[in-house]
């Protein structure tokens, strides 16, 4: 070896020694060959002590004290079979890993003809805080998206959509399904009388007043305005009047209360039933329909559309 070779060496040694990223080498048998304490570190070891241990050893003193890698399971033994199948399979690798101490590390394995394996760790904690952030911050915008932002139920997309999907399910299984439509009746005097913020008092108290007469697996969103929707799936005629019916008493027998005074609300109602083929537009009409009668008929009650032949 040459003088101008070994004086690079002994660079790169000093450069790895001070280098905020780890380093270490195995040997073909899995033993730490040598590593710098940056690597050391991750395992809140001293570089000296874990000098000649195996990977298996190395691993195993982690998870007993409870410092370095993040074990998402029960038993090291455990752990150590499922790691042990993909380990070497491939001379490079790339991975994260999650630290006892929140922190992440990019953890990169080059394996030498020969077999040893050199091993290069870069801490990626900041990043990782950062793509959390922004996960969160897009299933905010998509929960934004698809929900009402006052009443906190699915919007008139969502509901669309939701009801789309399971419309066609219900139809290739050959199950009934209903649509409910609901309008406050005389809101807008609460509005002029009481104000807007009395307004929507009453209607996040109406959503959740709904939400509560419904089975889990029912569809519910705010259509716009004063305007409700429910679609009950593999329901028949029967049940769909006795939740209707449920939705109307729970709202005009008990007053909402917003602010300093109590508002008696009441509900008309329009009913549809799923007819062969339906879809979401023709139910839509029907129950609309239907919510008219309801209206016309002296509001406060539900109505079941019928075919003018029926």
């Amino acid at each position: 070896m040459s003088l101008s070779q070994h004086k690079f060496q002994q660079k790169l040694l000093e450069f790895i020694e001070v280098c905020n990223d780890g380093y270490a080498i195995l040997s073909a048998d899995d033993k730490m060959l040598g590593c710098n304490q940056a690597f050391a570190g991750i395992f809140y070891q001293d570089q000296r002590k874990i000098q000649g241990l195996s990977f298996e050893q190395l691993m195993r003193l982690s998870f007993s004290e409870g410092k370095g890698i993040r074990f998402e399971i029960e038993t090291i033994d455990e752990w150590l079979a499922q790691v042990q199948q993909k380990r070497r399979q491939n001379p490079f690798q790339l991975f994260e890993v999650n630290l006892t101490d929140d922190r992440w590390f990019l953890m990169s394995e080059q394996i030498l003809p020969t077999g040893e394996m050199l091993i290069q760790a870069k801490e990626i904690t900041k990043q990782k805080v950062l793509e959390h952030q922004l996960h969160s911050k897009v299933l905010t915008l998509s929960e934004l998206a698809l929900t009402d932002e006052l009443t906190k139920v699915a919007n008139r997309r969502c509901f669309v959509d939701s009801v789309e999907a399971e419309l066609a399910r219900c139809q290739r299984v050959d199950k009934p399904a209903a649509l409910l439509l609901l309008d406050l009746d005389f809101f807008k005097s609460v509005n002029d009388s009481y104000g807007h913020q009395a307004g929507d008092e009453v209607l996040k108290a109406t959503a959740n007043r709904i939400k509560k007469a419904l089975r889990e697996y029912d569809i519910f969103g705010r259509i716009g305005g004063e305007e409700f929707a429910v679609f009950l799936t593999e329901t028949d005629l029967a049940t769909a009047l006795h939740v209707a019916e449920r939705i109307r008493g729970m709202l005009a027998d008990f007053p909402v209360k917003a602010g300093r005074v109590e508002l008696c609300v009441t509900t008309s109602i329009g009913i549809a039933l799923t007819q062969g083929e339906s879809n979401f537009e023709e139910l839509y009409l029907q129950a609309d329909s239907a919510l008219y009668m309801a209206k016309r008929n002296g509001r406060n009650r539900a109505e079941l559309f019928r075919l003018l032949d029926e």
